[in-house]
């Protein structure tokens, strides 16, 4: 089972996002993260129902966070995605016969719960402006970003697409 990156990809994008100060392109964030702006469309309009971003269309349009980083949390993000799964396991009978494999689903239900119980929590606790601000201690020990001043950002990013 292919993982899902969709929690990731928008956190990437929110980021660059509070770092740029004119809107960002579907089309733009569709080349950082090498999708098509379409798919970028898609990701984006929860945060956009949810207020966290809106768009803009025409000359200049794109899309601009509605809401500080330091307002928004992983678990808001996940949620905002429609709560995309979070474990590739999965018992392969939900409703099985055979008492051998209600016992191995009790196991594997009651530990695969608990541990998405806890996952939620610390989503819960993680606020986008922490990673940002882990962005930025980064950036000032990258070799190519050294001597920028604070606020000023390279061109073009070689890492991000």
């Amino acid at each position: 089972m292919r993982s899902d990156n969709r929690l990731s990809r928008m956190l990437h994008v929110l980021i660059h996002m509070a770092e740029h100060d004119a809107p960002l392109t579907s089309e733009s964030i569709g080349k950082m993260l090498n999708t098509n702006p379409v798919v970028v469309r898609r990701m984006m309009s929860g945060l956009r129902e949810r207020g966290y971003v809106q768009s803009e269309k025409g000359h200049g349009g794109g899309w601009v966070l509605t809401r500080k980083l330091s307002e928004l949390t992983l678990l808001d993000v996940y949620q905002a995605l429609g709560e995309p799964p979070i474990f590739a396991l999965g018992l392969a009978d939900s409703e099985p016969k055979c008492l051998v494999e209600q016992a191995v689903n009790a196991g594997l239900d009651g530990a695969l719960s608990e541990s998405r119980r806890l996952l939620l929590a610390r989503f819960s606790t993680i606020r986008i402006d922490q990673l940002a601000r882990d962005f930025q201690e980064r950036l000032k020990q990258h070799p190519e970003y050294r001597g920028l001043l604070p606020g000023q950002h390279p061109d073009h990013d070689p890492h991000c697409g």
